[in-house]
Formats: structure tokens, sequence, C-alpha cells
């Protein structure tokens, strides 16, 4: 991203794994760190994480978090955010 779009918005959809990967990565987190926000509460569905892209952070600027798991739009538009656990795994055959 940083190469083929620096300087420009970018949207990324994915699930709770590939939200929580890009969290560690951007934030720095530790592999601690990352596993409670995890065990902490799930992304929910058409949850918003956002990123900004803030000159004046470290050395050359950086992406700070901006929003997580932000779904106020979604109530406000009186479209239900699902919280719902995932089903358990299927027995394999």
């Amino acid at each position: 991203m940083t190469r083929e779009y620096s300087g420009q918005r970018v949207l990324v959809v994915a699930h709770q794994v590939v939200v929580n990967c890009f969290r560690y990565l951007f934030d720095r987190l530790t592999e601690s760190e990352i596993l409670a926000l995890d065990r902490e509460a799930d992304v929910p569905n058409c949850g918003v994480t956002q990123y900004e892209f803030e000159p004046a952070a470290g050395r050359h600027g950086k992406l700070v978090l901006r929003a997580a798991n932000f779904v106020a739009p979604l109530r406000a538009g009186g479209a239900a955010v699902t919280t719902a656990p995932d089903l358990p795994a299927a027995p394999k055959a």
C-alpha cells in the first residue's frame, strides 16, 4: 500500500483476522497485546476500523488509529449490528 498508493485513500474490506493483523502491524503491538484485543471483542460485521496518516507522528509520519469497530452509522440507519458468536466448526466427515 505504501509503494502503490502513497498519499491516497485506501479501502480494505476484510474479516476479523485480517483487521487484527493490520492492527498488529500498524500499532506495533506485541503478540500478547493483539491476542488480548481479540479476546476482548469480535470485530462486528460492517464495523469500521480507520487509520489516518499523521505526518508529525514518528520519525517519518505513520498511520494512527482514528476509530476501531465503529458501527454508529449502522445503528443510525436502523440496521442491526451482528452480535451473535461464531458457530462452532462442523465436524469433519
